[in-house]
């Protein structure tokens, strides 16, 4: 976008939908959200030479006006985004509205509090001629698995609604829980609230009088006596729903470096349970939904990682029930 004089620009399908504040925080990136609000208030921005408003959503084939804006240099020194290595986000399934890949553990779904560049940022250095690309959700940085970005604002909003409806897309974890555990079905519906730690961190409980509502269904796929293996299906999708609902049963997961059994996952990753494993283990293994723009009904599995895979391995070859 030019920066020494008015831009016309003509609204294309990835921004259909989109509201007006949103968008020139994506195309004049560098600039201060308070200065778009500014030229937005003022009336310098114009949609089909009309005075908007910040909550103002564009419609595909509007004609944008922006005034000229002074775009803000990087901090010296922040890194570029570095782009994903060929394979190593494998994808899992792919159209013109959605890209859906496995991610893997150890890589956070986008960047902040601390991390420079995420999936998303990589994502997008690796297809710098993709002219939209938006996660519909996130993952933990410790959790593997399917996750959905969007390649259109059609599909993202519509896929924004469904996941506030009531079973609108089907979402199956793989977890390795400590302990034996009890019931082969399971729903735990225990209200969640996000607080702070002295340090800063976030961190998620139960709390039945601030908590907003959370449920999971637990379903138990096998035992191995120290460890037991999970299926988890989300019903709602709250931060680490998945740990603090299995914790709150008293089934901390494996490799859990906020709430797990510390002692017992320094053991874990030396090999205790008969194959080292140094990061959590939850996957998100499926995800089944039907298209936002097309209808299909789409049925994603995520192979398991190899780590997780080689862990299950052993403990089948020294007999689950």
């Amino acid at each position: 976008m030019r920066t020494d004089g008015v831009n016309w620009i003509a609204v294309g399908p990835d921004a259909d939908g989109q509201r007006v504040d949103n968008y020139l925080a994506r195309v004049a990136k560098g600039v201060p959200k308070s200065h778009i609000y500014r030229i937005i208030r003022a009336g310098e921005v114009r949609v089909n030479k009309a005075r908007v408003k910040a909550e103002t959503k564009l419609v595909e084939g509007d004609l944008l006006r922006v005034p000229p804006i002074r775009i803000s240099q990087k901090p010296a020194g922040r890194p570029a985004a570095v782009p994903l290595a060929e394979g190593t986000v494998p994808v899992l399934y792919e159209d013109r509205h959605l890209l859906i890949v496995n991610k893997p553990s150890g890589i956070a779904a986008h960047g902040g509090s601390g991390i420079s560049h995420g999936l998303i940022e990589r994502l997008r250095a690796s297809r710098p001629d993709e002219p939209f690309l938006e996660l519909a959700h996130r993952l933990d940085r410790e959790t593997s698995g399917a996750i959905i970005v969007c390649r259109s604002r059609k599909a993202l909003v519509r896929l924004h609604d469904m996941m506030k409806e009531s079973g609108g897309i089907e979402k199956h974890y793989r977890l390795l829980v400590k302990g034996d555990w009890v019931n082969d079905r399971q729903h735990v519906k225990l209200p969640l609230v996000r607080y702070l730690l002295p340090s800063g961190e976030r961190r998620v409980r139960v709390d039945q009088v601030e908590g907003v509502p959370a449920h999971t269904i637990f379903t138990l796929l096998k035992r191995y006596g120290s460890v037991s293996y999970l299926d988890a299906e989300l019903k709602t999708g709250r931060t680490h729903q998945i740990r603090v609902h299995a914790l709150s049963q008293g089934f901390p997961l494996v490799g859990d470096d906020k709430y797990g059994d510390f002692d017992f996952n320094r053991e874990v990753s030396r090999g205790l349970l008969g194959a080292p494993l140094k990061r959590m283990f939850l996957h998100a293994a499926r995800l089944r939904f039907t298209h936002p723009v097309t209808g299909e009904q789409l049925d994603i599995q995520a192979p398991m990682p190899e780590d997780c895979a080689a862990l299950l391995k052993v403990l089948d070859e020294k007999g689950g029930r």
